[in-house]
């Protein structure tokens, strides 16, 4: 069985930081890409950034120069190393990845870690 399991979240004043952590278990063969999203309160899912197995990676224009992902492959752990962060920030933030493994190919979700700005 693989999962995803992400930590660090939680409560933070406006302008700090946080650092979310999302590592992949189970008989992984090869993790092809990885994405942090995030669903606030009322709104659809959104992607916020992904990072592909060669470094390459991609922000949401609303995060852009503000948060950071980068990737361990030896650990299988991704991270998102938020900063400045703002009240319109809060929201679950879930982690992705496309991976192979000893069954096919699967699309992960992991369960979800809350952060929260306050103003």
């Amino acid at each position: 069985q693989v999962q995803l399991v992400e930590s660090g979240g939680g409560l933070v004043q406006a302008g700090g930081s946080l650092r979310l952590s999302c590592a992949a278990s189970g008989n992984i063969f090869s993790i092809i890409t990885m994405a942090w999203y995030r669903q606030a309160p009322g709104k659809q899912r959104e992607l916020v950034t992904t990072i592909t197995s060669g470094g390459s990676t991609n922000y949401a224009d609303s995060v852009k120069g503000r948060f950071t992902i980068s990737r361990d492959n030896a650990k299988n752990t991704v991270y998102l190393q938020m900063n400045s962060l703002k009240p319109e920030d809060t929201a679950v933030y879930y982690c992705n990845a496309d991976l192979t493994y000893g069954l096919g190919m699967i699309d992960l979700w992991g369960q979800g870690t809350q952060v929260t700005v306050s103003s």
